[in-house]
């Protein structure tokens, strides 16, 4: 029992070692493409600074409260539950239910991922996520009521239903491809 606690405590510190190893390359391949557009863009790089800062700032105060709500759901939220709902048996049910999880969130698409990676870790069904991350960046019921002021009722109403069925195609389509590629690497 003690060599099994090792062992993964040997696994868990060569994962951090391997993440900051990567952190450390895309940082420096970051540094060496800002020092090119520095170089050939000097008076547009500091406006483009500005912007990503600006998107940083706003990524790292809304960030901190997503995890802290996923590590919430992750204990108060079974993985029957998700299962059962979004998992692999879940049919129309579980399109619908991956709708209206993506329908009623505000807030920029990034904040979907964390959800969708805990989503799939519970079993979840591949087209449920891939389903509600499409409605989240698509559909959600603030943009839709935007919308329908500005560009009209029956407008709206169209693009949100050729929208919907077009993400459950998609979410299908790559629910496939996976499954697929995955058959394909267990036969090899």
């Amino acid at each position: 029992m003690m060599e099994n606690k090792e062992k993964e405590k040997i696994r868990f510190n060569e994962k951090i070692k391997s993440g900051l190893i990567k952190l450390i390359k895309f940082s420096i391949i970051i540094a060496i493409l800002l020092g090119g557009l520095y170089y050939f863009f000097p008076n547009k790089i500091s406006s483009g600074l500005g912007i990503s800062g600006k998107y940083g700032l706003e990524m790292v105060t809304i960030f901190p409260a997503v995890l802290v709500l996923m590590g919430l759901a992750d204990v108060w939220i079974p993985k029957s539950l998700i299962n059962k709902y979004l998992g692999k048996e879940s049919g129309i049910k579980g399109i619908i239910l991956s709708i209206i999880m993506g329908t009623l969130p505000t807030g920029p698409v990034y904040i979907a991922f964390p959800i969708a990676a805990e989503l799939l870790r519970k079993k979840a069904r591949i087209s449920n996520v891939m389903i509600f991350l499409g409605v989240w960046a698509s559909s959600k019921i603030p943009q839709v009521g935007v919308e329908i002021n500005f560009l009209g009722f029956k407008f709206a109403m169209l693009r949100l239903v050729f929208t919907l069925i077009s993400l459950i195609i998609i979410g299908y389509l790559i629910e496939y491809i996976i499954n697929e590629k995955g058959k394909r690497e267990a036969e090899v």
